[in-house]
């Protein structure tokens, strides 16, 4: 329902009200799984936060099914740009399977990979380990910050708000790098996850994130230098990396700057959480970088050896 009529909005006019109009085209569920549906954060778009702003939207943190009745910004398939995407096919996916997608993701990805550890909501026993979030302020030092998903949202999204451990997500990334196969248990086809990992935005290229909340995200660029490609639900790179990932490598992140990325021609995957604001921190991306840089290192030496 929330995709029934979308408008998109055109900007402003001089009074500062919204100027919306109707899509052209109906939005796809290959759209929504590609970042080309025309959906946006307002953490990475002005224009989305004043519209929020005017109208009174509650924001998307907020778990409401209200936060989702917004406008894209461009014409469905015709522009790359990371946004709320996801979410909608969460609740696609609760459409089609009468689920809730807590219990949908417990049943058919969670216990079938062993991933204990992982809910959107957080038990005691986790609350206990839970490393708290930091802010990175302008002299470079960090300082603990409260921050805590929704526990009781009206909806669970499917683009963020998964608690877990780095054990445990590393299970998720090597059924992917498995073909559809993990901890025993067979998630996906082979052929499913070939697809995925092609590129479906044909001639769209995966561009840089610009930010407009400066203390939630900086300016943002994976694989910086490199052309990519966005598969079914992955950031593709189309060159290799100077770290040493291969061309045609699966990767993305999440907003307190957790990585992964998975290469099927060296058969390797990495992930790396760490609990820091905002998002593309750079002393976190040179701790990525160099983590990765290491991992191709030892597996170059093996190779040697």
């Amino acid at each position: 329902p929330d995709l029934a009529a979308i408008q998109v909005l055109d900007g402003f006019d001089a009074d500062g009200e919204p100027q919306l109009r109707p899509a052209r085209r109906p939005i796809t569920l290959r759209q929504l799984l590609t970042h080309t549906a025309g959906f946006c954060y307002d953490m990475m778009n002005a224009d989305m936060g004043r519209w929020l702003q005017k109208t009174g939207t509650p924001a998307f943190r907020t778990g409401l099914h209200a936060a989702m009745r917004v406008p894209i910004m461009t014409e469905p398939g015709t522009r790359w740009e990371y946004g709320t995407n996801i979410d909608f096919v969460g609740k696609a996916v609760e459409a089609a399977s009468g689920q809730r997608l807590d219990a949908y993701f417990r049943e058919y990805v969670l216990d079938p990979l062993g991933m204990s550890d992982t809910a959107f909501r957080i038990g005691e026993a986790q609350r206990r380990r839970l490393v708290r979030m930091h802010r990175r302020h302008k002299d470079g030092s960090l300082a603990p910050i409260d921050f805590e998903i929704e526990q009781e949202p009206e909806f669970f999204a499917g683009g963020g708000g998964l608690y877990g451990t780095a054990p445990d997500y590393i299970k998720f990334t090597r059924m992917i790098l498995g073909k559809g196969s993990g901890d025993g248990h067979r998630l996906l086809q082979p052929e499913t996850v070939a697809m995925m990992s092609e590129n479906h935005i044909g001639d769209l290229h995966v561009t840089p994130m610009r930010s407009a909340l400066p203390a939630v995200t900086n300016d943002a660029e994976l694989c910086p230098g490199i052309a990519k490609k966005h598969g079914l639900s992955f950031v593709i790179n189309m060159a290799a990396t100077p770290e040493g990932r291969s061309a045609g490598s699966l990767a993305w992140a999440g907003l307190a700057n957790t990585y992964y990325w998975i290469d099927p021609v060296r058969n390797v995957t990495g992930v790396i959480l760490m609990q820091v604001l905002p998002f593309a921190d750079r002393a976190c991306l040179q701790v990525f970088s160099d983590f990765e840089r290491a991992i191709y290192t030892e597996l170059n030496a093996q190779k040697v050896a």
